[in-house]
């Protein structure tokens, strides 16, 4: 453990003004800021792999540098992980050798022998997840026998329908609708290279069980059951260019300009290849502004380059804006103004998005997580933008803030916690599908995004039921151990900070029973160095409790907020972690960690957010900071 006397604990000026100069220089000239936004190998490698799927003339340069990084996140287990240092994933380690195959590696190089070698050790590339072998299919690599059937007239049925678009998350509808689409035409991938992958196959191997670990026996061989009986119905030729038809005009609708479908990679990329499939034409202006929108999401350096799954700039922004807040600095406070400037017209007043048809009476007002992503804002960027004008001034009769409180407050769920996208989104029966192997097809209530909404209501005031609804969604989420599960963090000490950031703000005491359970589990996994660390293996079904993990920047400053909004500002635990904090502090006055700590679909999708060790930190000192010289009240804010 680091040795510091008990006088450094305070001194944590000279780390704030290192860390606050380093942010304000990253601020880009418009007022808004935006970190990288890293996944796993299946982005890059998919990017390689749709080029090629078209049949455009690759940039060489570009896939030379997107080798470079796929071989430098290759895991020493001799395949791709799903975040640093995780165990090996057969369907990112069978894109990534894909690709690698298709920007020319010798598949008797040694990384490429040990990536097959491991495939092939779990059966093959059969067994990989149903969207990889959907991509396999669209490559003629294995058959569409292989791929659960989801033909395109799911988008006819009406609402009431047990399997209905509406029922799943705005992630699974943008991807899926125009997949739908792919997976009718069953089309080939034009690959004038004519790269094959054969060698990464076990003859008479059976593709993956369709049955996930997560899914129920029983609903499992319902829904296998009728994916056979979907594989040979004779469809209506008139019902099905009706469906077709519907998926394109609902994919247009929705095309988002340059910021792309639903303003993720996915579904950006089948849109791309829907429009191709449909015989657009490359300079057709709605297929070249989906194929734009992909080439947006390059991040390339000097030496290699990656893909990223989407980008966080109304995120990034309004958490830096707090951050900068707590410094009460004059120069932080001025580039606030500026960042809160940018993201005002960015509140979305004037679409009903998908949301709406849950909650049809609610008038729109949230932002989205992108530049522009208006049929999908979601509630936890706009409680933390509301939160942030609240802070910095804003009245709250200004539209800004009352029109996202009211949306925020429109999109409550009926068991008091919030969704990220939309209301009540908790058909659990649709995560036994054989599509949704993932299990991920939902957005139901989280305790994450619960508590930031639950601190929104309490900083503004007056939130009535709604809010004592929200207090007591939380209460009843806290697991038996006092922490919180974190949907979008990882994991639970994300969570536990979330919950216990908005239960503070809403007014609960550290002596309350919730409270003081949160604390105490903070407190009890404290690594012997100071911070805080969790593994994203902390998202398996088979969780029983805590297991360590190295200290992360972004991690210990969760644990230090939650730790300081429980009321526990001068426990020792805190002091020890503000010293972690300031001991691994970098020459440039910020922080940096390799270790994703980042949430998109639990066990499958985690994220690497590259801003996250640079302001959380920021954030976690000045708090400490204001805290100790009573520069802040101990109840101040909902976040």
């Amino acid at each position: 453990m680091n040795q510091h006397s008990p006088a450094d604990y305070l001194d944590v000026e000279e780390a704030i003004r290192g860390a606050t100069s380093a942010i304000l220089s990253q601020q880009k000239p418009d007022g808004h800021w935006v970190y990288e936004l890293e996944a796993d190998a299946t982005i890059p490698a998919e990017y390689v792999l749709l080029v090629h799927w078209l049949g455009e003339t690759p940039n060489l340069e570009l896939e030379r540098k997107i080798g470079v990084y796929l071989r430098r996140i290759q895991g020493g287990h001799g395949g791709w992980p799903l975040y640093h240092d995780g165990a090996l994933d057969i369907s990112a380690t069978v894109k990534a050798y894909f690709a690698l195959k298709m920007i020319g590696d010798d598949i008797d190089a040694p990384h490429m022998v040990r990536a097959r070698e491991e495939i092939k050790k779990r059966g093959g590339a059969i067994k990989a997840n149903v969207f990889t072998r959907i991509l396999l299919a669209l490559y003629g690599e294995c058959s569409w026998n292989d791929v659960p059937t989801v033909p395109p007239e799911l988008i006819l049925l009406p609402r009431w329908f047990p399997v209905h678009l509406s029922k799943m998350s705005y992630w699974a509808r943008t991807v899926i609708v125009p997949l739908l689409v792919l997976c009718a035409k069953q089309p080939l991938a034009k690959n004038p290279r004519g790269i094959h992958v054969p060698e990464l196959f076990v003859p008479g191997v059976p593709a993956a069980s369709p049955r996930a670990p997560h899914q129920s026996a029983g609903w499992s061989a319902f829904f296998t059951a009728l994916d056979k009986v979907l594989k040979v119905v004779p469809w209506p030729k008139g019902t099905r260019d009706r469906a077709i038809e519907k998926c394109r005009a609902w994919t247009t609708e929705r095309l988002n300009g340059e910021d792309g479908l639903g303003a993720i990679y996915p579904a950006m990329a089948n849109s791309v290849m829907m429009y191709d499939v449909l015989g657009y034409s490359p300079d057709h202006p709605d297929r070249a502004i989906a194929r734009k929108s992909v080439e947006l999401l390059l991040v390339v350096k000097d030496d290699e380059a990656y893909c990223q799954p989407c980008v966080s700039p109304v995120w990034d922004t309004a958490l830096v804006a707090h951050a900068l807040l707590e410094t009460k600095d004059e120069a932080a406070r001025a580039a606030v103004d500026r960042g809160l400037d940018w993201l005002r017209p960015l509140q979305v007043l004037d679409v009903k998005g998908d949301w709406a048809e849950e909650k049809p009476g609610v008038r729109p007002g949230g932002w989205a997580f992108q530049y522009r992503n208006d049929h999908y804002p979601d509630l936890d960027d706009t409680a933390v933008v509301v939160m942030a004008m609240d802070r910095a001034g804003v009245a709250h009769e200004d539209v800004t803030i009352a029109r996202g409180r009211e949306w925020v407050e429109g999109l409550q769920s009926r068991d008091g916690g919030w969704g990220a996208f939309d209301a009540d989104n908790s058909y659990y029966y649709l995560n036994n599908i054989p599509f949704a192997d993932h299990g991920a097809l939902l957005d139901p209530p989280t305790e994450d995004v619960s508590g930031r909404c639950v601190g929104m209501l309490a900083q503004l005031g007056d939130g009535g039921q709604r809010l004592a609804d929200g207090i007591a969604y939380l209460r009843k989420t806290q697991a038996a151990d006092g922490s919180w599960w974190g949907r979008w963090g990882v994991n639970y000490i994300y969570g536990t900070w979330s919950a216990l950031a908005g239960l503070n703000g809403a007014g609960l005491t550290a002596d309350d029973p919730t409270m003081k359970r949160g604390a105490d589990w903070l407190i009890a996994i404290q690594n012997p160095d100071g911070g805080w660390g969790e593994d994203c293996d902390s998202y398996k079904l088979d969780y029983k409790g805590y297991e360590p993990a190295p200290s992360t920047a972004s991690q210990t400053a969760w644990a230090l907020m939650g730790l300081m909004a429980a009321g526990q500002v001068d426990h020792p635990a805190v002091a020890r972690g503000v010293a972690w904090l300031k001991a691994t502090q970098e020459e440039d006055g910020l922080w940096s960690q390799a270790h994703y700590t980042g949430g998109g679909f639990p066990r499958v999708f985690y994220l690497n957010y590259h801003g996250y060790p640079k302001f959380f930190p920021l954030w976690a000192l000045a708090r400490y900071r204001n805290l100790k010289t009573g520069n802040s009240r101990r109840v101040e804010y909902g976040l």
